[in-house]
Formats: structure tokens, C-alpha cells, sequence
């Protein structure tokens, strides 16, 4: 890909993700992102050739101009974009595939001071939120999602999102078991997940789990008394309270 092409492709991708973007002449002046990019591609390059000191120099000069800290040994892949990107660090040996996304405050950082991979390696489709730190020579899986502020230093699966300190990964099948639950019980758990550090979110998150647990024990003895021939009736015959003699009369 040509130097003109890949202009054109790294405005694209600013209006793509940014909806406050207005112009490619906006773009091309206002974005800190757009010229991180456009210097660590000059100081990968004299990197590579054996320039370490200009690449460094380089890179030095576009983290004074944008607030976007990039080694010229990290590799990074087509239609990156680093939104805002103010405290952005990204180190030596990571690696960023194509199509990924960081906000402000991330950190691509290693975890020791020995030679050789020590920094992260994102697949295509990656989105880190502000904030969020990834810490190690791991790998954030494709299309992977990883909360603002998370501490990551293990792998995430492709597709998993990532939160909290340190991070843990998300059951999808668990929130929405638990939303369904939630809608049975006459209350929406919209805006309520189960990484959120509120003690009270986290109490109606387990007794939404324990209400899910009885509701499945209660099917397993229905079940059972059925096979004994007991007479249970169908869910709109139940009682809508609580009625401790209900077993008591369906043995009967």
C-alpha cells in the first residue's frame, strides 16, 4: 500500500469510529491519533533499517507533539485508531492487529525488565476502553473487549470482555440467565452488570442467582413427584404467592 492510500484509509477510519469527526482537513490538523500514527510509521521504519537513535528521536518528538507514547519497535497493523489518545504508552515488542481501537490513558506495558517479548499482542478487531492497562507478553484475542481501567495479565479469549482489577472475563451465558431471571421477578436488570464494584448491585446480583438456583431445584422435585405420579399442575394453575402448603396438596 502506497503513502497516499494509506492516508486516505487512516482519515476513513477516523470518521468510521469518531462521529465528531466533521472533515478530512479537521482530521488531518486536529486528530492527536491521526499523527501518532503517521510518525510511528516513519520511526518503525528507521527502525528497521538500523536508525535506532533517529527512530527514537522520532518517536520522542510525536509523544511531545500528541501525548501518545509509541516505541518505533512496536508493530502496528492497518486501520488502528487511538481515540483522543492523551497518555496513551505503547511498548517495544507489542503487537496491535488490524481494526483495533484504544481510548485515552491505555497501556500496551511490559512486566519485566528481560529482552525479548515482554509486551502485549492484540488481534484485529480489539477494543481497549480508557484507562485500561495490559500488562505481560499475553494476547487479547480477536475482537475481544477490555473495560476502561482493567488491569489485564492473563490472556482473553477472542470475543470475551475483560473487566476489572485485576481483570476478570465475563460470562455472557451467566448475565443473561440472570436477566431473564430479573425479568421474571417483576424488575428490569438493565444497566446492572456483574463487574460493577457497588456492594448493593452485587447483593441483588445473588439474590437474583439464588432466586434462578430455588426456581431449579423446585422443577427437579415437580419433576420427580410427577414420575411418582403426583398431579402437578401446569405453570398457570400455580400460585402467585408463597404457599407453604403447595407441595403438601400436590401429594395429596
Amino acid at each position: 500500500m502506497n503513502l497516499f492510500s494509506q492516508l486516505k484509509e487512516d482519515i476513513a477510519v477516523v470518521f468510521d469510529r469518531d462521529p465528531a469527526a466533521r472533515s478530512s482537513f479537521e482530521v488531518v490538523t486536529t486528530y492527536p491519533g491521526f499523527h501518532a500514527m503517521l510518525f510511528h510509521r516513519m520511526a518503525h521504519r528507521l527502525w528497521g533499517a538500523g536508525w535506532k537513535w533517529l527512530a527514537r528521536f522520532i518517536s520522542h518528538f510525536g509523544r511531545w507533539f500528541t501525548g501518545i507514547e509509541i516505541h518505533p519497535g512496536a508493530t502496528i497493523g492497518r486501520r488502528v485508531f487511538i481515540d483522543h489518545g492523551m497518555g496513551v504508552v505503547i511498548g517495544e515488542t507489542a503487537e496491535i492487529g488490524n481494526d483495533c481501537t484504544l481510548y485515552h490513558g491505555v497501556t500496551l506495558g511490559g512486566t519485566s525488565w528481560n529482552k525479548g517479548k515482554r509486551h502485549p499482542t492484540l488481534e484485529s478487531g480489539v477494543v481497549v476502553g480508557a484507562g485500561a492497562k495490559i500488562l505481560g507478553p499475553i494476547t487479547i484475542g480477536a475482537n475481544a473487549r477490555v473495560g476502561s481501567n482493567a488491569v489485564v495479565v492473563k490472556d482473553v479469549p477472542d470475543g470475551a470482555t475483560a473487566v476489572g482489577i485485576p481483570a476478570r472475563i465475563l460470562d455472557r451465558d451467566a448475565e443473561k440467565q440472570r436477566n431473564q431471571q430479573a425479568e421474571k421477578l417483576g424488575f428490569s436488570a438493565y444497566a446492572i452488570s456483574a463487574d460493577m464494584n457497588d456492594p448493593v448491585v452485587k447483593a441483588i446480583h445473588g439474590l437474583v442467582d439464588h432466586s434462578a438456583h430455588i426456581d431449579h431445584r423446585i422443577e427437579l422435585i415437580l419433576a420427580q413427584l410427577q414420575k411418582l405420579g403426583a398431579e402437578v399442575p401446569k405453570d398457570e394453575d400455580r400460585p402467585d404467592d408463597f404457599d407453604p402448603g403447595y407441595l403438601n396438596k400436590i401429594v395429596d
